[in-house]
């Protein structure tokens, strides 16, 4: 969508509240009380529906990322726009300027749209053939040591990557630092994996020793090596470590630093865009994706 296409398509508030009923409610409203279809929408409150049946008023924007927000909604709608628009993400700061909120308010409004982002329904495991590899977030080496991507200068944070060689969707998950301090084992991999690849498909990765076991556990298992080769007979990760660069260039170059905190969804934006590169509904799709 195009600013001057966002701007023909939501001219007033009302146009875009009666958009986001289309969204929620594709064969009509209905209460969040009772349940009933017997409700009318009221022309003098347009946010809020009456219910015949039980009496009761409910809001359309009743448990989503909306709800108690005073912000106007067409500066939601825009937000939404800008955020999918940039590939790389857009800061709090630039949506202040562009939207003329607070930064306070920017701020909230980006995590609301990043819960929204990670609120994904119906997600089905990935079951032919899958790359899987790991990269480190944050941190510095110490002065005077080699900088390793895993992370052992300043601690780093890892994040595991996985994606679907048939239809080209990923799915990244925070591996939270385990007690001994230790760098990421087997042990997480495999509890991640599982999230999201079914069993007897082909998993291929690096020779990070830590994969070792995927064989054991169901899965048929190729290594590249990258210290000798990049790719073979169509052996490589290159799909996953492109996600990752275009990952670390918007943290380093939009966000600069993320908290551990906040990680994941980060990690969860990145994964929306790429997962909805070509779907031209992503727009209703974090609309709808933004309901509880």
């Amino acid at each position: 969508m195009t600013y001057f296409q966002f701007q023909h398509q939501y001219p007033t508030e009302l146009s875009v509240i009666s958009h986001f009923i289309g969204v929620r409610y594709p064969q009509g409203a209905v209460c969040h009380h009772c349940g009933g279809i017997n409700v009318y929408h009221r022309t003098d409150f347009p946010r809020v529906f009456n219910c015949y049946d039980c009496g009761n008023t409910f809001s359309v924007f009743m448990d989503t990322i909306f709800e108690k927000s005073c912000t106007d909604l067409r500066k939601w709608f825009y937000a939404i726009h800008l955020f999918l628009n940039g590939k790389k993400g857009i800061s709090g700061l630039q949506l202040q300027r562009e939207i003329g909120v607070t930064y306070k308010t920017a701020w909230r409004m980006l995590r609301q749209i990043r819960l929204a982002m990670g609120n994904e329904q119906d997600r089905k495991l990935f079951e032919i053939c899958v790359e899987i590899d790991e990269t480190y977030v944050g941190g510095k080496p110490r002065k005077g040591t080699k900088n390793n991507k895993r992370g052992r200068g300043t601690p780093k944070t890892p994040v595991v990557g996985i994606v679907s060689r048939s239809d080209k969707r990923v799915f990244a998950k925070v591996a939270l630092p385990n007690k001994e301090g230790k760098r990421l084992t087997s042990k997480q991999l495999l509890a991640i994996i599982k999230q999201a690849v079914k069993e007897d498909a082909d998993v291929i990765t690096d020779e990070f020793t830590s994969y070792a076991p995927l064989m054991q556990n169901g899965f048929y298992h190729h290594v590249i090596n990258h210290s000798v080769e990049f790719a073979r007979n169509g052996i490589h990760t290159n799909s996953i470590e492109s996600f990752w660069a275009t990952l670390k260039r918007g943290i380093l170059g939009i966000y600069h630093s993320v908290s551990i905190q906040h990680l994941q969804h980060y990690v969860n934006e990145f994964c929306f865009r790429y997962n909805n590169r070509k779907n031209v509904n992503i727009f209703d799709l974090l609309l709808s994706q933004s309901i509880a």
